[in-house]
């Protein structure tokens, strides 16, 4: 499409009535007696056809804005003290039942950041998605299955037939996500909801469901409002977006506009929210710190009445690492590709086959009991902030946990005041420690988990996926803690992630890995300026240019 046909595109759009309007809408939710707001009269609108995208971090009112357009909030909790929500003229939040039901699913669909908790792990493939054929267009079985392969080959899911009655557990991050999408269009609405779909997912597998949602808007002429923190994303697949922060509005505009010449402060800090600067020099003097050869992790496929091994998942399948003191090496590749089995077999977390030495000193057959005094010296850092952290204990409890077994001679003062001086080393404020996990917000909690780690002062540090819960802005506030730890302490990372940006900042040496093998290694510099293999380079490009990406090299 010329620029011509895309300036008449816009004109076209505005002069159409719009599908969906919000006036001043404010949202807020009131719990035990206290009154918050968490949308401030905003107003936006989206026209037939075009994509609006909703940006802004954490907290900012962008999903509770989305909910509020289907009438999905908690209710009584959430009210509206003013505005309201028009799709097709119709004011949404004073419709009753039985106009949102024939909304909800069928003419505005939704799809939802993270797929595993959206699907119902006891129903199939098929069930789900037929169940929305049925409800609103009344199908047959026979009916209703036959749209459903239609959907699912739509969507770009291999061999359909052969995953109708596979359970979403059974399918990997981006398959499921591709359910979900094929159950957000089977009744063709005239509206999508896409609240921060690609989040989770890998860059390779991103950029396809990116390319797909625009393909499948071309095809259908549905309008979509798409919620994310990712800029790169936005300039991919929006025609307008509307920046938020604190539940308000506070720039809005064609895409091109906001990205060259934003006027807002916020909007300009988001734009800048990139993770920068680069890892330690790198140096191949520096002691080693952790070393294995020959990795093997296989997991044996039983079948029969006998559940004899039949055949092995190669997880790992020989794999050499090497990781010096105060270095950092990176561990990437698509979801399956066994980075975290990698790294918890080097943590001789898992069972695996090879040599691992640490320090020199030969681990890989040591017991359970043996590594025991060495996990002060290896620590790791999860990717959900908030699944690894006990709802049950406060933070000081959290952190200081670790003491009370490796250091059982500190008194109760001397373990507080470390966990207090851990707290304030990741920028924390100490006197907060006494709080629980759900007081924090996602960037504070993942320090929480830093600081976890670093108060009992180790040597290898394994961070899985660190960053890519977190908003832009947080992730390069993470980076530049890890880094400067890093720096202060002489610790030896292995940083495992999909997000290639975050591994250029702060990796010295990186591995990439497919399907249980090193395709590629070498110094991040050579791998990330003249990467040699296929599967590399389609990282690449998805990574840093959102380009689609060649189903033939990056498969499902």
């Amino acid at each position: 499409m010329t620029k011509t046909d895309t300036a008449h595109t816009a004109a076209a759009r505005a002069e159409a009535a719009p599908l969906l309007e919000a006036r001043d809408l404010s949202v807020a939710f009131t719990q035990n007696g206290v009154t918050q707001t968490a949308v401030d009269r905003i107003s936006f609108q989206i026209a037939p056809g075009e994509t609006l995208a909703l940006v802004g971090e954490s907290g900012s009112g962008k999903s509770v804005s989305a909910l509020s357009a289907v009438k999905l909030l908690p209710y009584p909790a959430a009210s509206h003290p003013s505005g309201e929500i028009l799709f097709k003229g119709e004011n949404v939040l004073t419709a009753d039942e039985k106009a949102l039901r024939r909304i909800r699913g069928n003419e505005i669909s939704m799809i939802f950041q993270e797929p595993m908790t959206s699907l119902n792990p006891l129903h199939t493939v098929e069930r789900q998605v037929a169940e929305m054929l049925k409800i609103h267009r009344g199908m047959s079985d026979s009916a209703a299955r036959a749209r459903v392969l239609e959907l699912l080959h739509q969507v770009g899911i291999r061999e359909p037939e052969q995953r109708l009655q596979s359970y979403p557990h059974q399918l990997s991050g981006g398959q499921r996500q591709r359910v979900m999408i094929a159950m957000a269009l089977a009744n063709e609405p005239d509206l999508l909801i896409a609240d921060e779909p690609t989040t989770a997912l890998d860059v390779t597998v991103q950029a396809q469901i990116l390319q797909l949602l625009k393909d499948l808007q071309r095809e259908t002429g549905m309008a979509m409002l798409f919620i994310t923190h990712d800029l790169g994303i936005v300039r991919k697949i929006a025609d307008r977006v509307c920046v938020m922060t604190g539940g308000k509005i506070v720039e809005t505009g064609p895409v091109a506009e906001i990205f060259d010449n934003p006027q807002h402060s916020y909007t300009r800090h988001l734009l800048a929210a990139e993770p920068k600067g680069a890892p330690p020099v790198s140096d191949t003097s520096r002691p080693v710190v952790v070393e294995a050869e020959d990795v093997k992790v296989w997991f044996p496929v039983k079948r029969g009445f006998l559940r004899r091994t039949v055949d092995h998942i190669k997880a790992v399948d020989g794999i050499d690492v090497t990781v010096r003191e105060g270095q950092t090496l990176g561990i990437v590749g698509e979801s399956g590709s066994g980075k975290t089995t990698l790294g918890l077999a080097l943590l001789r977390m898992i069972s695996s086959t090879g040599r691992i030495r640490f320090e020199g000193n030969e681990i890989q057959d040591r017991s359970w009991r043996d590594m025991r005094p060495l996990r002060r010296d290896m620590q790791v850092v999860f990717q959900d902030p908030f699944g690894s952290l006990s709802p049950r204990m406060s933070v000081a409890d959290i952190v200081g946990e670790g003491l009370g077994v490796h250091f059982p001679g500190l008194s109760l003062d001397e373990r507080d005041r470390k966990v207090a001086a851990a707290l304030e080393e990741v920028g924390l404020d100490a006197t907060t420690r006494f709080r629980y996990p759900h007081e924090f917000s996602g960037g504070q909690r993942q320090r929480i988990s830093i600081a976890r780690a670093m108060v009992l002062e180790p040597k290898f540090v394994m961070l899985d996926e660190p960053t890519s819960a977190l908003d832009m802005s947080v992730q390069a506030q993470v980076v530049d803690l890890l880094r400067d730890l890093q720096k202060r302490h002489g610790l030896a990372y292995l940083f495992i992630s999909h997000d290639l940006k975050v591994v250029r900042a702060l990796a010295n040496d990186v591995i990439v890995m497919r399907a249980g093998k090193v395709v590629e290694a070498g110094s991040a510099d050579a791998v990330f300026d003249a990467p040699e293999t296929e599967y590399t380079k389609a990282l690449m490009a998805a990574a840093f240019r959102l380009e689609t990406v060649d189903a033939g090299v990056v498969s499902e």
